[in-house]
């Protein structure tokens, strides 16, 4: 039997209601899915100290692309099936869900096998320090042996979203964050398993939200597949990896920038990892409502496109934008003031090593926060885009991000001294914006001339 909440229908209606009622359980959702991560970093860094922060730290880019391959398949994956739904078409949906998973699977093989392959010859290209490889190295086995556990959370979740179910993943991460912070307590502070028993808590985690995905999927009686629908059809094979693949890639290229990144501070020493491991961590909550608004974009403007409802894509991301413009100066004022307070939190060793930490990482979260409404104005017309079907033109944005980021990593550090390194994101956003802001208006030419047609 279908609930009634568990799907959502964009193609009527108030744009900016759909978008942000859809936003605002993801919202809450990612806010648990960061506390998690910021309380796995908490933790490692109050009681396993400094070099084990910046362990975590000379991993997370390494860790975040194969994140990013995977949310980018599966998200390119959720484009069709937002399409198939606003349009109807029931019986085509079923065949993408189906073959999606299939898909899914192969490429989860592949992506076990070269993440362990590539994790240690990866982290001696990135210079790791010889004090801190060891955990990171280990930290990265364990995440790599869960890609299985990360890509059945992802592909369910896009399922969902693409149906227009904000709530479910909402209530995923709700239990997934309270598990992974129960375990981190168990597993480092009482059991003492160091910076394996975050990694392994993190995957449990995901594992209990991947469940409770499916779990509430099977209730939904236009998701009732059969065995044929998950038999590979070459042409929704081929289009679901059209979508996908750009978006894989153009999340691989974005997480290369960051790796070169990574090198020229790992050659700053393990004080400097750690005070920009710390802001980094709060990344993921700067940009907490932009990918919620991202998400909702994706699927709105897929269900307007598939019903063949032009005009309201404009509207809707006209709505988005100012949204989203609004929560971003908001979130930045609250990092400005209380920034201080939040990065105390991950620091710990002497007094002078402490200082030292935070005056890298508050000068980083507040170059970052100034400048963030660049970043949701990315993620809002990216998203966007790829809702249209369209996935190489925000791949491009992507390739403009690395070479943004590239260049000022390489060259701002040695023009301005190490504090340059704190401006190679801002950088790779603006990037970003100028080639999506042009593909945008380029791409609503053609919606413009479909209109002219009916």
């Amino acid at each position: 039997m279908e609930t009634k909440t568990l799907t959502r229908n964009m193609t009527q209606g108030r744009p900016v209601s759909h978008i942000v009622s859809f936003a605002l359980p993801l919202m809450a959702g990612n806010v648990f899915q960061q506390m998690y991560t910021v309380v796995d970093t908490m933790i490692v860094g109050k009681a396993l100290g400094v070099d084990a922060l910046a362990a975590l730290g000379a991993s997370d880019w390494l860790n975040w692309m194969m994140l990013g391959i995977i949310q980018g398949l599966t998200q390119g994956f959720a484009i069709q099936m937002a399409q198939d739904f606003g349009a109807g078409q029931t019986e085509r949906l079923r065949r993408t869900v189906g073959n999606s998973v299939i898909l899914a699977a192969i490429s989860t093989m592949f992506l076990l096998v070269l993440g362990q392959a590539a994790a240690a010859p990866m982290l001696g290209l990135l210079h790791t320090p010889s004090e801190i490889v060891g955990n990171a190295l280990l930290y990265l086995r364990i995440m790599f042996a869960g890609v299985p556990i990360v890509m059945s959370y992802n592909m369910l979740a896009s399922i969902l979203r693409a149906l227009g179910d904000g709530k479910t993943p909402l209530q995923a991460m709700v239990v997934a964050s309270l598990t992974n912070i129960g375990l981190d307590i168990l597993f480092v502070l009482v059991f003492h398993w160091g910076i394996a028993g975050a990694a392994v808590a993190t995957l449990i985690a995901q594992m209990v939200s991947s469940g409770f995905c499916l779990w509430h999927i099977r209730k939904v009686s236009i998701l009732s597949c059969k065995r044929d629908d998950f038999r590979l059809q070459a042409q929704v094979a081929g289009r679901l990896f059209v979508l996908g693949l750009p978006m894989a890639f153009q999340n691989s290229i974005i997480s290369i920038g960051g790796m070169i990144v990574q090198t020229v501070v790992n050659g700053f020493g393990v004080i400097f990892i750690a005070g920009f491991t710390a802001t980094n961590k709060l990344y993921g909550v700067l940009e907490i409502a932009a990918t919620s608004y991202g998400y909702a974009m994706t699927t709105y403007v897929g269900q307007n496109l598939g019903a063949g409802e032009y005009t309201r894509i404009r509207k809707g991301v006209r709505a988005a934008l100012w949204v989203a413009m609004v929560t971003s100066v908001v979130i930045a004022l609250c990092m400005l003031f209380f920034g201080r307070s939040i990065l105390g939190f991950f620091l710990s060793g002497s007094e002078q090593v402490v200082d030292q930490a935070m005056t890298i990482a508050y000068r980083y979260l507040a170059i970052m926060s100034i400048c963030l409404p660049i970043l949701y104005l990315l993620h809002i017309i990216r998203s966007a885009l790829q809702g249209m079907g369209n996935t190489v033109l925000p791949m491009v944005s992507g390739i403009a991000e690395f070479v943004m980021r590239t260049l000022a990593a390489l060259l701002l550090p040695g023009m301005i001294g190490e504090s340059g390194i704190f401006y190679a994101e801002v950088t790779a956003w603006t990037g970003a914006d100028v080639i999506l802001i042009s593909s945008y208006f380029f791409v609503l030419r053609h919606i413009a001339k479909k209109i002219k047609k009916k």
